[in-house]
């Protein structure tokens, strides 16, 4: 086993649009990571852009297998591939999910020294049913029938009639059951930056247990909830920090929620601990880009 400070960082991406912002997080990463992408099948990003982000040394995958819809099951997919394929490179010992609307907040070195002194896993996860939260505490993503992968929430008909789905289904009193041999389940956010042992026991658990990820389809933002309801119980969870370095505005600001950012976040970017941001959107987000990049050389 190689140390902590010989290992590499796989980082893992999630994207479907936004080419020249992925080539800009591939700029701030050496020969000490490796970048895996999942491009959603139904991208604008051409073939040519595609061969350009595969001519990176540092980028070892990139692929559209899945067609991703936002809420739909093939999101937690395309994240069980790519970690997948990360982990057959054993020199890896620390991953990081991100999406393609992410960007780094700290040096590349910086990297390698905070993982050299942690062991700690970082994920947020809370309760489920989960006081305060939409949908019924969360249930209701969970104990009907989401069908956001057949339909695009983000055409407005299609998202009406997804919860429209969800309404008749309350109406007639159906509820999909929770088997008893599922885990108690735990809910957080998508991204997180977790060890090899770590992950690798999602996958193999995944492997073991298919029932588990099966019970996720049809559940709105499957991928919020099968990593940490996994990790959460098991012997990980002791490692676990509810924190997972990540900088997410959740009040609304630039037509969005989460916010996009921009230049008046740069204080705050520059301050935190947190290892990635998000939202960052063109052009809104440029000139706290052109703030941000010259911070990472």
């Amino acid at each position: 086993m190689k140390s902590k400070m010989s290992l590499k960082h796989a980082i893992l991406i999630t994207a479907y649009k936004n080419y020249h912002h992925l080539e800009e997080i591939i700029k701030c990463f050496d020969a000490n990571f490796e970048l895996f992408i999942h491009i959603d099948k139904k991208s604008n990003i051409s073939d040519i852009e595609l061969t350009n982000l595969r001519k990176h040394e540092i980028v070892k995958l990139v692929e559209q297998k899945y067609k991703v819809n936002w809420g739909g099951f093939n999101h937690l997919k395309s994240i069980l591939y790519l970690t997948e394929e990360a982990l057959k490179n054993t020199e890896i010992g620390y991953f990081h999910l991100i999406s393609g609307h992410d960007f780094p907040l700290k040096k590349a070195s910086h990297f390698l020294d905070f993982f050299q002194n942690t062991d700690v896993e970082y994920l947020t996860y809370g309760n489920v049913p989960t006081i305060g939260a939409a949908d019924n505490g969360n249930m209701d993503r969970i104990e009907y029938y989401n069908f956001y992968d057949l339909l695009n929430a983000k055409n407005t008909k299609q998202n009406g009639r997804i919860r429209r789905l969800v309404r008749i289904q309350k109406r007639l009193g159906f509820k999909r059951k929770i088997s008893a041999k599922m885990p108690k389940l735990y809910y957080g956010s998508t991204w997180w930056s977790l060890s090899r042992a770590c992950v690798s026991y999602v996958i193999d658990f995944t492997k073991n247990n298919k029932f588990v990820l099966n019970r996720f389809k049809h559940t709105l933002c499957s991928e919020e909830f099968y990593f940490q309801t996994i990790i959460i119980n098991s012997a990980f969870a002791e490692k676990v920090t509810n924190n997972n370095l990540r900088h997410i505005d959740w009040v609304a600001r630039n037509g969005n929620n989460p916010a996009i950012l921009d230049e008046t976040d740069y204080d705050k970017l520059v301050q935190t601990d947190a290892l990635f941001a998000r939202k960052f959107e063109y052009p809104m987000s440029l000139g706290l880009l052109d703030k941000i990049k010259p911070l990472l050389k």
